[in-house]
């Protein structure tokens, strides 16, 4: 009776799994803003990592054009103080920024779900010290920690991504502790826990799949929070150092010229708003979409 009843209990929720993979599209089609922002995120994430491969002119090149020069066919931004290539400026910088939010929200997404599903399941001690190391982290202003951090460990690209993942962690964990105790209290679970499975084996096995869909929400909106807080710290000067190229050195580097040329801020700003909008929009989109209350509707 009880092997019959895990084995039901596991096929019913791998047909819950499936339907999942299968409706999840359509739901996100229903979300006209969500869809086009998934589309308009993979556009983007393919021009920046594909474009400095075919575009010829290097970030760091210093053109015939001289310096502020207008649009033309070979420089479609035109070029910035000292004569280099905004276009080319703007795909390289692009790619770092997108590179950096998308580092730090996986280390985020890795430090925050062990964190979460280890104190959720366990509880007890384990759930007590690492709840209260979270709730002490949520306790400091996390762009404050990042400024102090950077200062105290140096700007290098890892440094950057490490620190951002540091502070963007908390609330991931948060979700993944509520979904955990949440999951642990299934039927099945007690089931696989009778049947001599190991903590760590349901966990993974049985727990972790149960809480991928807001995990993968949470992803959308950490890396949305690492690239903009990447970009405010280049703009203060603390993040990836020149001459390599961020969107957010790019806005630090323009504002002296706002006036005569202000293009040069337009662009990186642009495209930092627009790119971390689409991704709050896609993880709104992702919530209605994997969220078990709009299956019922």
């Amino acid at each position: 009776m009880l092997g019959a009843s895990i084995k039901e209990d596991m096929e019913e929720q791998h047909r819950k799994k499936e339907n999942r993979r299968f409706v999840l599209l359509t739901r996100l089609k229903q979300n006209k803003v969500a869809f086009l922002s998934l589309w308009f995120l993979v556009v983007v994430h393919a021009v920046v990592f594909i474009g400095p491969v075919l575009w010829p002119i290097t970030p760091d090149e210093l053109t015939d054009a001289g310096a502020l020069a207008g649009w033309t066919l070979q420089h479609p931004f035109g070029t910035d103080d000292l004569g280099r290539d905004v276009f080319a400026r703007m795909l390289h910088g692009g790619r770092v920024t997108l590179l950096v939010g998308l580092c730090a929200m996986l280390f985020s997404l890795i430090i925050g779900t062990i964190i979460g599903a280890c104190a959720g399941f366990f509880g007890k001690v384990v759930e007590a010290v690492l709840m209260r190391i979270t709730e002490a982290m949520m306790a400091i202003p996390n762009f404050f920690f990042v400024l102090v951090a950077l200062t105290v460990l140096g700007t290098t690209p890892f440094m950057v991504v490490l620190v951002i993942a540091l502070t963007g962690w908390v609330e991931i964990a948060r979700v993944v502790y509520g979904e955990t105790l949440k999951w642990k209290e299934y039927e099945f679970v007690e089931a696989a826990n009778a049947a001599g499975a190991s903590a760590k084996r349901i966990l993974l096995k049985y727990v972790v799949p149960q809480i991928l869909p807001s995990i993968i929400v949470s992803g959308t909106l950490a890396i949305a929070w690492a690239i903009l807080t990447e970009s405010a710290i280049s703009y203060l000067g603390l993040g990836i150092q020149p001459p390599t190229p961020t969107w957010g050195n790019m806005l630090q580097n323009s504002q002296q010229y706002i006036w005569t040329a202000p293009i040069l801020g337009v662009l990186p700003g642009v495209a930092i708003t627009i790119v971390v909008l689409a991704y709050n929009f896609l993880g709104d989109g992702l919530r209605d979409a994997l969220d078990p209350r709009f299956a019922k509707k």
